[in-house]
């Protein structure tokens, strides 16, 4: 089956297609020549995650999916949230976010945050929701080379060490992104046992 990825970050793209395999044939955006930025106006995650994928079925008419991934602290009552890829500004500074959590966490006793992914899938007309959520803590420090994003800084629960550090397979058995993909890939093929969050009106 094709799916359509409503991403041009090809490390989210390369995260992804580990997970779903061979079976199948994921398109990113840059697979499809289309480079632009996909709105994402909306007030949550769930919001973001429908209207890219609504963007991207709009122009192709195929089965698609978008995600959108929050870092949610619970010190600064959330944030950043859906502000997480711009949490320091429209640029997307990876380095520039870590500086600016770091600071805002300074003294601060609770370091409690979980990544939360809302993954929207569009396929034969209808619109499906997939939640994944992986609790732990923010460190006082960077710790590894490896991930993207927050993943120097952020440990789960279930380890002692950051998502930079672990190997991409064994970041896939706990991410909140793997979770969310689980349950998508689950609804792909049992599709009359959905465990999707919410099933949305027909497109």
């Amino acid at each position: 089956m094709e799916l359509i990825f409503a991403t041009n970050n090809q490390h989210k793209a390369t995260e992804i297609n580990s997970l779903l395999g061979e079976n199948w044939d994921v398109k990113s955006l840059s697979d499809l020549n289309f480079n632009d930025e996909i709105p994402e106006t909306g007030d949550t995650l769930e919001d973001n995650a429908l209207e890219k994928a609504r963007y991207v079925h709009q122009l192709w008419g195929k089965n698609c999916f978008a995600d959108d991934t929050g870092l949610e602290v619970e010190a600064l009552q959330g944030a950043p949230g859906i502000f997480s890829a711009r949490y320091a500004g429209e640029n997307k500074d990876s380095s520039k976010n870590i500086d600016k959590l770091l600071e805002e966490l300074k003294g601060q006793s609770n370091r409690k945050a979980r990544f939360r992914t809302v993954i929207a899938l569009i396929i034969n007309g209808r619109e499906f929701l997939f939640e994944g959520i992986v609790e732990g803590q923010i460190l006082e420090n960077r710790k590894g080379n490896g991930g993207f994003g927050y993943d120097p800084v952020f440990k789960p629960d279930e380890t002692d060490l950051s998502f930079a550090q672990m190997p991409l397979s064994e970041k896939n058995l706990i991410s909140h992104r793997a979770r969310a993909i689980e349950k998508l890939i689950d609804h792909l093929e049992n599709p009359l046992t959905s465990n999707s969050l919410t099933k949305t009106r027909p497109r």
